[in-house]
């Protein structure tokens, strides 16, 4: 882990200060670092945020969504980073992060559920997407665990899974051994940071930092665990339609599950029975094994979202010097590998890489130049 200690003030001011240390915010710390710059990380609770809820799907092509095209390509793009940063990970850890590549099963319960979720494959196929529709013969001749009644489905190889509790101490490590350092403290203000570039990458908490319209929305998932300590009887992630409650299915190597998730317009992260009760019955008419699992946690978190559900990522309006990386909502895990390269590209060159032009802050309407009355005239990340 980071040592955990305060700048003294006799120490370099840091090239590099990030708010935020889940794991977009230690990912960039790690890349930051490992390029030679100063990096000093600001957070009281690291890895307590939106990660320490989220399944770890890795899934471009299951979560590709009709009006999201940019969205999509920015997914593919990190998801393809994917391999290679699991293994420099590993290599700068020896930590294993769950990175598991057996795919994905999209299915549908009913007539109906199978109609809506063929739908968005058209979609996705148009996109030129890898999504291979199977009978329901095949898909129980790939997870023979799914119930009878199921009508029908697809399979999307290339989409992925780790786990996150696995991910963010592995981060943590990385960015300590290439030099980064933790400050436990909150940051209330931008102006207590003294840094020469701030990256702010504190998921919910960046509205009120820098002005920026992020959400909370808030999810609640379940974590189930197979009978007597064994292996869950499926291999695959399953995202499917069941009675009209869309649903996944997560499995890890140690007997885990995670069955999520709720998407409510809410900003508490209270766990309710109404929330458990649909979620059990629908992932239960997927996979009857369930009903005899373990249900060891039910938990509530706030994911980071934006008016158009994509990220927000580049300099705030006005202050060049201040990088937004948050936003990310249902997508944190996979797009960590991009955002931390392409942040710490911009930190270094000062330019940024094109891919970030659809995700800048400026793109709404109003943003604010960092939420405090510090606007700067200067002309590129190091003057």
């Amino acid at each position: 882990m980071l040592t955990d200690r305060s700048p003294s003030i006799d120490r370099p001011r840091p090239d590099v200060a990030v708010v935020g240390a889940g794991p977009i915010g230690l990912a960039i710390a790690w890349r930051c670092a490992a390029r030679g710059l100063r990096v000093v990380v600001h957070d009281p609770a690291p890895g307590s945020g939106a990660s320490a809820v989220a399944a770890g799907m890795l899934a471009p092509v299951a979560e590709a969504y009709f009006g999201e095209r940019q969205l999509t390509e920015l997914l593919l793009a990190s998801a393809a980073r994917w391999p290679t940063f699991a293994d420099e990970l590993a290599e700068a850890t020896g930590v294993d992060i769950g990175y598991r590549t057996e795919g994905t099963l999209l299915v549908g319960l009913t007539g109906d559920d199978l109609a809506e979720a063929r739908r968005l494959w058209a979609y996705q196929q148009g996109l030129g997407l890898p999504v291979t529709p199977l009978r329901p013969s095949e898909l129980r001749d790939r997870e023979p665990a799914l119930a009878p009644r199921v009508r029908g489905g697809a399979l999307a190889p290339t989409d992925h899974q780790v786990d996150p509790r696995l991910l963010v101490p592995a981060l943590r490590t990385a960015a300590q051994r290439a030099g980064a350092v933790l400050v436990p403290q909150a940051v209330a203000r931008l102006s207590d940071v003294d840094a020469h570039v701030t990256v702010v990458a504190a998921g919910c908490g960046a509205a009120t930092l820098t002005g920026l319209p992020v959400r909370p929305v808030k999810g609640q998932i379940l974590r189930l665990r197979a009978p007597d300590g064994g292996s869950p009887g499926f291999r695959h992630v399953i995202r499917g339609y069941a009675d009209g409650e869309h649903v996944y299915l997560v499995p890890r190597a140690d007997g885990e599950v995670v069955l999520g998730a709720t998407v409510e317009e809410r900003s508490d992260t209270t766990v309710t029975a109404g929330a458990v009760q649909r979620l059990l019955r629908a992932g239960v008419d997927l996979l009857p094994e369930l009903a005899e699992y373990d249900l060891v946690e039910a938990v509530a978190g706030l994911r980071p979202g934006t008016p158009d559900n994509a990220p927000i990522l580049g300099p705030l309006p006005g202050r060049p010097d201040v990088l937004a990386a948050t936003g990310h909502h249902r997508h944190g895990i996979v797009l960590t590998p991009i955002t931390a390269d392409l942040i710490a590209d911009l930190v270094c060159t000062g330019g940024p890489d094109p891919l970030l032009a659809p995700f800048r802050p400026d793109r709404f309407a109003g943003a604010a130049a960092g939420g405090e009355p510090e606007p700067t005239t200067k002309g590129d990340l190091w003057s």
